[in-house]
């Protein structure tokens, strides 16, 4: 193992850097949802089963955004950061958020998009999952 290597498992804490990083990833799918008509009626929502980056409505449905930025594809695509587990605690946070403070919204068919958001641009996958 290199010196650098982190243990499979290890919980590492995010560096200011990195957390700058998915702030501006929140903010610019925040922007191009708004751009393209929806409304964002949350960000970074907490709750017992995890947590939703961005929550639209529009159109018709109410979107559970997870957003993932980097400054490189040199670990990969962005939206190849989001595997089977944290699928699974999105929808878990959703339906939460559902039976909560979103049950306004409960009505409404709801969709899961990923965003992945680069220096050079930003690519959302509506229904991703």
């Amino acid at each position: 193992m290199s010196r650098h290597a982190v243990p499979r498992g290890s919980v590492t804490r995010p560096t200011a850097r990195h957390l700058a990083l998915g702030r501006w990833g929140e903010r610019s799918a925040a922007r191009d949802y708004r751009r393209d008509g929806y409304r964002v009626v949350a960000r970074n929502w907490r709750g017992l089963t995890g947590e939703i980056d961005v929550i639209v409505v529009g159109h018709g449905v109410v979107a559970f955004c997870e957003v993932k930025a980097r400054s490189s594809v040199r670990f990969g695509a962005p939206a190849e950061a989001v595997d089977r587990r944290r699928r699974e605690r999105l929808r878990s946070a959703a339906l939460e958020w559902l039976s909560g403070p979103g049950q306004d919204h409960a009505v409404l068919p709801v969709r899961f998009d990923v965003v992945g958001v680069l220096p050079d641009g930003l690519d959302r996958i509506e229904g991703a999952f």
